[in-house]
């Protein structure tokens, strides 16, 4: 059973992605060099769905990791390994990702590495994180719709999907985490962002159709009720065990005749369950 959001506001009738409202044009090196600065002053209010939607917390100090200069140089790692969609890469340089992560390993929090973050779960690597989320934008020329992102863990891909969709549902099974993640995700006031306690693997119905969903968790197969609750024209992300036993990413794109499927690179996720706890 699953809660509703936690910051719940009025769904929109349309749930697929709106019209165009910027293409993703811009050079990846000309991001790096400007990402991480932008958004409004401390203590401005968020507009809902707008690209600028988070408010800075206050500094950490002492560790040098608040600079925007830090995430650029994150950036600029990401494009050299192929991530090329502007809006995913500005979105990645907004985020502060060491917001995220425990204070002992808060130094590592750049680098592209996962990371524990309690309960047995990871905070992705930043490479997987806009990988996936570049994959769910191939062929939508502004913003993503309404996503739901299964398995919220410490927020910080909810955080990275407000900036790309106009609406984040996600939801998480560990009560732990959905706790811990509002806490982190609270001082950002991310009114597009919707953290939801229940059972992943049962989606979330009330919010569908969804534009995009997107998993951090990975099963033997795609949960039947994802599919149903992903809008015609919609992309579906997820690690998948293969035939031969291997997780890799999978990206489905429903269509009016069925679902394109297409196995991609191998991934290591932590393992989809069904319930909460």
């Amino acid at each position: 059973m699953s809660q509703r959001p936690g910051f719940p506001v009025k769904l929109s009738q349309t749930g697929a992605a709106g019209p165009a409202k910027k293409a993703a044009g811009a050079a990846p090196a000309r991001l790096a060099a400007k990402v991480g600065v932008r958004g409004p002053a401390p203590g401005a209010s968020a507009v809902p769905g707008s690209a600028g939607a988070a408010v800075a917390p206050a500094p950490v100090t002492g560790l040098g990791l608040d600079s925007g200069a830090v995430r650029a140089r994150m950036v600029r790692k990401l494009a050299e390994q192929g991530v090329q969609d502007s809006r995913v890469l500005e979105a990645m340089g907004s985020v502060e990702r060491h917001r995220f992560v425990e204070s002992a390993l808060v130094n590592q929090a750049y680098e592209d590495t996962s990371l524990p973050i309690g309960l047995g779960q990871t905070i992705s690597k930043p490479n997987v994180v806009a990988r996936m989320i570049e994959l769910l934008c191939q062929g939508v020329p502004g913003k993503l719709g309404r996503v739901l992102e299964i398995g919220t863990g410490c927020g910080y891909q909810a955080a990275v999907l407000s900036h790309v969709a106009t609406e984040v549902y996600s939801i998480e099974r560990l009560r732990g985490l959905h706790e811990k993640a509002r806490t982190l995700l609270r001082p950002f006031r991310l009114h597009n962002v919707h953290l939801i306690f229940g059972d992943g693997m049962l989606g979330y119905p009330k919010g569908a159709p969804y534009a995009a969903i997107i998993s951090a968790a990975g099963g033997d197969d795609v949960p039947a009720t994802w599919l149903d609750q992903l809008a015609v024209g919609g992309r579906l992300i997820a690690p998948t065990i293969t035939p031969a036993g291997h997780q890799a990413l999978v990206v489905i794109h429903k269509t009016e005749h069925g679902f394109e499927r297409q196995v991609l690179e191998a991934v290591h996720f932590v393992p989809l369950k069904s319930g909460v706890a």
